[in-house]
């Protein structure tokens, strides 16, 4: 290990935190673990305002995701204007009503079933603030020539995944929407093509009697396994 005042051009030392002992790194994995087993997909959203500080925040915790080679690929757009949430609105469910009737093979309307989803989404309108997620195929060094990314959705799932865990534990609830397909969003938020949109993540405050699907999850011995 180099000594402090022998760091490699280009690095920084790793920054400090202070040293935790086996038995609090159990308690605060444990918090971590009941906190985020408390996260449900919400479809029912109050009309409650959400502070843009605590939107800020999480999204900054989201930045922060690793990536490949730390290109960053992502865009995060905040849309609160009920104008523009509307226009979302119309056009996603465009897309699923195509989707539901005519694209849909039977096997994965099979599956949605017990979920009870369709082609209409009132929580885009409904949620005071939805944040569209776009992932970055390239961008633009200092001299305008383009800069490939790498591990595009890789990194763009990571940072998204934070991003749902930091507005569970800041207490919002959220909802990720994939209307297939998803251009209608370049469009309507000024994006460039070079950005395909990733997602949309419904944010907001349970309506008052929200309810979510009865669904269990797989056993923790089945989905993990050690050698």
């Amino acid at each position: 290990m180099n000594p402090p005042d022998s760091v490699p051009p280009g690095r920084v030392p790793l920054p400090a935190r202070p040293a935790v002992d086996d038995g609090e790194m159990l308690v605060r994995a444990t918090r971590l673990r009941d906190e985020l087993a408390t996260r449900r997909t919400v479809r029912d959203f109050s009309e409650r305002p959400v502070p843009m500080a605590v939107i800020d925040a999480c999204l900054q915790a989201a930045a922060s995701a690793p990536s490949g080679a730390n290109r960053q690929p992502w865009h995060f757009v905040v849309v609160t204007d009920p104008a523009t949430r509307r226009r979302i609105r119309t056009e996603a469910e465009a897309e699923e009503r195509a989707f539901y009737r005519e694209r849909a093979p039977a096997d994965w309307l099979e599956a949605l079933a017990p979920l009870g989803t369709d082609e209409h989404k009132p929580f885009l309108e409904e949620a005071p603030c939805l944040i569209v997620i776009f992932a970055q195929l390239y961008d633009r060094d200092a001299e305008g020539g383009r800069r490939k990314h790498y591990y595009v959705h890789e990194s763009v799932g990571i940072a998204t995944g934070m991003l749902i865990s930091a507005l569970h534990q800041a207490g919002l609830a959220s909802l990720t929407h994939t209307p297939s397909p998803m251009r209608f969003l370049n469009a309507i938020l000024d994006r460039p093509a070079h950005e395909r949109p990733f997602l949309i993540l419904v944010v907001g405050h349970p309506a008052p009697g929200a309810t979510v699907p009865a669904i269990t999850r797989k056993p923790f011995d089945t989905v993990v396994s050690r050698r």
